[in-house]
């Protein structure tokens, strides 16, 4: 289901979108300017990208045929094709309040317009991510998916080929190098956004039963149940030797599986090499780094797009080199020549040029000093905050549970525990074991 990653991913950007003309909205409100250049180059952003070319896809080729199969889909893509049509009209309002600033008049107007639009889009990205998603994915059969993954990835199409993904990128990195420095548009974790993407009601992406594992004759996973929902956070939590980093490696496939079930984004993948795991979107920073010392730096980077298209590669490491500054000024070196925490800042670099649909990050702050660990730890909210879908296992469970939507209490390869972040850290067992309180 290709045409699900590709929609979700647009979503992505949509979401930022909107939260970085939230924060426009409030400079304009304290008074702050911002450079016209930066409004016209969202507005084309919005008009080429959203109205021209997202929209199109979903509802010349998936929403159709949701029509077709099913009548409960009637309402609601009728809602959404709405939306979609009064997009360009509320678009044409903000473009007018915009005008109306650039003669002189007070913000106001163009203030109230983007948050009226920004309110609207993320509640369209709900509804798309909450109910019309998952309803294709029970409604659309094998046969339905490949003529619209057919389409969706269309290398001819003028509208939707490489040529015209090249552009929509270039103008989004026009409204990055525009964007007020109180954005942080893809940047280091002093950017971080927010408000994340939301996780889709009900679309669970990984479904693990029974999993069992074993060193030898010593069973390390006795029968793991669980669920991670696309969007969130999970936290894994226990003390050492608890099951935490043979569970990550029994997900990624470097550990063998005795028993059990994984299901991911639909799929069964159970008997699934470690190397198509990794190509179907679960990309791991495993624990102790474990980044190739004597390649340079932004050749361990390149390792970690093996899988990928050659044509985004170059996006991606920027995006990388964005987020972690110091690689980028030290990219021809050897990757042993790192400190500690920058090898961290590597490992998880280069599980994010595979582009993953979930990512899973081993111990992140082991042998770290304190201001180190609460920088990774800005790194996964600003992760998190982008929608991304996190797996942590982590000592460190006062932090690891703070920032996380749900979490996982293991010991010696069981469940005991489960609940939200919050609960589980006013949970008196978890405090009294894992919290020294």
């Amino acid at each position: 289901m290709e045409t699900l990653r590709i929609i979700t991913e647009e979503h992505r950007s949509f979401w930022r979108m909107a939260i970085a003309l939230e924060q426009v909205a409030d400079d304009l409100d304290a008074g702050k300017p911002v450079d016209p250049a930066f409004f016209q180059a969202a507005f084309e952003y919005i008009e080429k990208f959203a109205d021209h070319a997202h929209h199109r896809k979903e509802d010349d080729y998936l929403f159709p045929l949701m029509r077709q199969r099913s009548a409960d889909a009637v309402p609601l893509v009728e809602a959404l094709e709405e939306e979609h049509r009064q997009a360009i009209v509320h678009l044409e309002g903000m473009r007018q309040a915009f005008a109306q600033v650039t003669a002189g008049q007070p913000p106001g107007a163009l203030v109230q317009s983007l948050r009226d639009y920004c309110k609207r889009l993320k509640n369209h990205i709900r509804t798309e991510e909450g109910k019309a998603l998952p309803l294709a994915r029970k409604i659309l059969t094998a046969e339905d998916w490949q003529k619209i993954d057919a389409r969706f990835q269309e290398h001819n199409d003028p509208l939707f080929g490489p040529e015209a993904q090249a552009e929509f990128q270039e103008l989004y990195h026009r409204v990055v190098s525009l964007a007020p420095e109180s954005i942080g548009l893809g940047a280091h974790s002093g950017g971080v956004l927010k408000t994340p993407m939301p996780a889709s009601g009900g679309d669970v992406l990984l479904k693990v039963s029974g999993l069992e594992s074993s060193y030898g004759r010593i069973k390390a996973l006795k029968g793991l149940n669980l669920e991670i929902h696309r969007g969130e956070t999970v936290a894994l939590v226990g003390a050492n030797g608890a099951g935490k980093t043979t569970f990550l490696r029994t997900l990624s496939g470097v550990q063998p599986m005795g028993a059990g079930q994984i299901v991911f984004d639909g799929e069964d993948i159970s008997k699934v090499r470690a190397d198509q795991r990794m190509r179907r979107g679960i990309c791991q920073s495993p624990e102790g780094r474990q980044v190739f010392g004597p390649l340079s730096i932004e050749d361990n980077l390149l390792l970690g797009a093996y899988t990928q298209p050659k044509q985004q590669v170059p996006e991606d490491l920027e995006k990388v080199y964005a987020m972690f500054p110091i690689l980028k000024e030290k990219r021809k070196l050897p990757a042993g020549t790192l400190s500690g925490g920058q090898q961290q800042m590597l490992a998880i670099g280069r599980a994010l040029m595979g582009r993953p649909k979930l990512l899973l990050l081993d111990e992140p702050s082991m042998g770290l000093a304190p201001l180190l660990v609460q920088e990774v730890f800005n790194v996964v909210k600003a992760l998190k905050a982008q929608g991304m879908t996190i797996i942590l296992a982590e000592q460190n469970a006062f932090a690891a549970l703070a920032l996380a939507d749900r979490g996982y209490v293991l010991e010696t390869g069981e469940i005991t525990l489960t609940g939200t972040g919050q609960d589980l850290i006013h949970n008196e067992k978890v405090r009294a074991a894992y919290l020294g309180m």
